[in-house]
């Protein structure tokens, strides 16, 4: 009875552990003993990656986005089932309230160092939280953005909710869209000089080389300016964009200002008449959405690739 008993044991424990999932999170690793069944989702390129991978029934809701973006027709019915807790930043106290078992945030997505709502400060409230890869580089060191970051949240996201295989299909997907379609692009005689104008009139708001877009503007065949700018997405002075002169300048499209309001201000200051963009009135736009980490940077790729080539 006794050798029962202890085998008994050691089955159980082998179990346990085997239904145990650790993955990686910016600096520190995170174990799940189950799949999460009360998540929530902060941002809507970090809330469409949850939907791509057919997860929400897994969630309690979403946060932070109807204070700056719009949903378009493909995500409002993803989340029409779901509520949105906040509209902008989430406290501790509305994910508490929604009984929430997993938080998927990032840094300046919905989280800010030594801010009320961190990995440390949820997790005596039992929520676990994963970072977004791509914002990482505000607490620790990484690489330049690249499309790798995108596939790892995908891979990790479906380690965690159990459905590993699901996420390897999308990624598998991704990956050979993306293949395909450089393998076809013309080549360019030489890489275009790229800004990315996120907001901002005083200074630009922009993408350095840990922002998505740098990795995007990459894989379209151009340069994005601000590659040696050894931030994520920060500020810059106009000074330093006038002077590197791009040749194409990409609009980030979202919040109160359009995209049009956006390339009206840059071609009425004369300060920026004698850019090459401006002159020449090479701009294109991408929706948030794109720009930023998540299932829409293939055909962000696209939408720049086809900007570049144009006469």
């Amino acid at each position: 009875m006794k050798l029962t008993l202890t085998l008994l044991a050691t089955t159980l424990l082998t179990t346990a552990a085997l239904a145990e999932t650790t993955v990686q999170s910016c600096d520190r690793e995170v174990t799940f003993d189950a799949p999460p069944k009360a998540a929530v989702s902060h941002d809507v390129n970090l809330t469409e990656m949850m939907l791509v991978l057919g997860l929400a029934d897994r969630m309690v809701g979403y946060t932070g986005i109807s204070g700056w973006k719009t949903l378009d027709e493909t995500m409002r019915t993803g989340v029409e089932a779901l509520p949105e807790l906040a509209e902008k930043y989430p406290t501790k106290e509305v994910l508490i309230g929604a009984d929430a078992d997993f938080f998927f945030a990032g840094w300046n997505y919905g989280m800010r160092v030594g801010g009320d709502v961190t990995p440390e400060t949820l997790a005596p409230f039992g929520i676990p939280v994963y970072e977004l890869t791509e914002s990482c580089i505000h607490i620790s060191e990484k690489g330049p953005a690249s499309m790798e970051d995108m596939y790892a949240d995908l891979r990790n996201l479906g380690a965690i909710f159990g459905v590993p295989e699901r996420a390897e299909a999308l990624i598998a997907g991704y990956e050979a869209d993306l293949a395909d379609f450089t393998a076809n692009l013309p080549a360019l005689a030489e890489a275009p000089r790229v800004f990315v104008y996120d907001s901002g009139e005083d200074v630009p708001f922009t993408a350095g080389r840990y922002a998505m877009p740098n990795a995007l503007i990459e894989a379209a065949g151009g340069t994005n300016i601000m590659n040696d700018f050894e931030k994520s997405w920060a500020t810059v002075g106009w000074e330093a964009v006038v002077e590197r002169n791009p040749e194409v300048i990409v609009i980030v499209n979202y919040g109160s200002v359009t995209a049009e309001e956006k390339r009206a201000f840059l071609r009425s200051n004369p300060a920026f008449a004698e850019i090459d963009a401006v002159k020449n009135d090479r701009f294109v736009t991408l929706e948030y959405v794109e720009a930023t980490p998540g299932p829409r940077n293939i055909a962000a790729v696209k939408t720049l690739a086809a900007a570049f080539r144009a006469e």
